[in-house]
């Protein structure tokens, strides 16, 4: 018990005594204070009961805005190691031919349409398919062009005169050799006359036996020596029969240019652009990554196309030629044509947006040069081209105007 009460004894209780002056005084400070203890304990009650003072602050008045807050802005501008070759599509009387007027393509050195950083040296270029016999087509597109299908030469004066192409493609399908098996003397006849009915640039295409075509395309480039004519195409299968020599040969010889083709890979397209670099200058070359239809696996040809670009940008030489969409495959999807339900109505529209989405799409992803054939689509194309096409010269600053920009 004693030892209790001397515990007791020793214990300070200053808890009232603090509550106390803080009341009065809202604070405490201790000065020259010195305790020795073996054990302090200090508790203090809960204050609730005391009031502490607070500061007085000012309402709040919200503020309406009046503008949007400006912050600097630099756009990303970059320069590429790579650079796509330019190619030059016919050849005028000054140049050794006779086309009134040459379409260049190709020369870009910034991904597609990155107008902030480089606009495009020159607009795609938009081919009119016509052919050597009347094939099987659509409705909507025969409606156009049934006057003259049973004439070559009409047929590509129309697409230019009429349907505003910049350039012909001329597909001797009638050279098939399970078809009606054309000599290749006639077929270079037939390009002949096109030749004479028109004077834009012209691609002739084969029948797509790697021997038959190799025939035709040595007899053409004779009679169109000087032209820079494309011919469309050639492919590894004719380095495998072992006739791609010759075309390299009558393409180097007389002057013209040659469409490489390849489905969906890169790779091959790489082994077939070294092989015809064995025969011809680089600058004759063009490259066809395939067009696979709006439904029919557009997204892998817009992406064949984009990688494309960015590795020639990066510096592949291999893949640094201009691009070519054969977006006429868009009329292969039977939703383009074919009787459906009333919700898919009206058909002779259905086809025209088939084939103008296909072509768009990649002409977003950087293709050069379109063969299409339906008027509409060919007029819609133009005109998106030329729009794009007016949009500055890569002018990094507008791009943080768009906010701005009144539509």
């Amino acid at each position: 018990m004693a030892g209790r009460k001397e515990e007791e004894r020793r214990t300070i209780k200053i808890g009232p005594k603090i509550l106390e002056v803080l009341a009065k005084l809202g604070e405490i400070e201790l000065e020259d204070v010195e305790i020795s203890v073996d054990e302090l304990e200090i508790s203090v009650p809960a204050l609730s009961g005391i009031p502490i003072p607070q500061p007085e602050m000012a309402p709040l008045k919200p503020e309406k805005p009046v503008a949007i807050l400006e912050a600097p802005f630099s756009p990303m501008v970059e320069e590429y190691p790579g650079r796509v070759r330019e190619v030059t599509l016919g050849a005028t009387k000054s140049e050794g031919g006779s086309r009134g007027r040459t379409v260049v393509i190709g020369g870009e050195s910034s991904p597609s349409y990155y107008l902030f950083e480089k606009a495009p040296p020159h607009p795609p270029a938009v081919a009119l398919d016509v052919f050597d016999m009347a094939p099987s087509l659509p409705k909507a597109i025969k409606t156009h062009i049934g006057e003259v299908m049973g004439d070559t030469a009409a047929w590509a004066k129309m697409a230019v005169d009429k349907f505003g192409a910049d350039v012909v493609t001329v597909h001797l399908l009638s050279t098939d050799p399970l078809i009606k098996n054309t000599p290749p003397r006639q077929a270079a006849k037939t390009v002949e006359d096109v030749l004479e009915a028109v004077d834009v640039p012209i691609i002739v295409g084969g029948c797509g036996d790697p021997r038959k075509d190799t025939e035709v395309f040595a007899e053409v480039a004779e009679v169109a020596h000087g032209e820079r004519v494309l011919l469309s195409s050639v492919t590894l299968d004719m380095d495998e029969v072992g006739v791609l020599g010759r075309v390299g040969d009558a393409v180097a010889k007389h002057g013209h240019l040659v469409l490489g083709f390849t489905a969906l890979d890169l790779n091959r397209a790489k082994e077939l652009n070294r092989k015809l670099y064995l025969y011809m200058p680089d600058d004759s070359v063009l490259m066809d990554l395939t067009t696979a239809a709006l439904g029919y696996g557009l997204e892998y040809s817009f992406s064949i196309h984009e990688r494309a670009r960015l590795a020639a940008l990066m510096g592949d030489r291999e893949l640094q030629h201009p691009t070519l969409s054969g977006t006429t495959n868009a009329w292969a999807a039977r939703e383009a044509w074919l009787n459906m339900g009333p919700e898919w109505e009206p058909r002779e529209l259905r086809g025209p947006i088939w084939e103008t989405v296909t072509a768009l799409s990649l002409f977003l992803a950087g293709v050069d040069l379109f063969m299409m054939m339906h008027p509409s689509a060919v007029r819609t194309v133009k005109k998106v081209v030329q729009q794009f096409s007016s949009m500055g010269k890569g002018n990094p600053d507008r791009i943080a105007d768009w906010v701005t920009v009144k539509i």
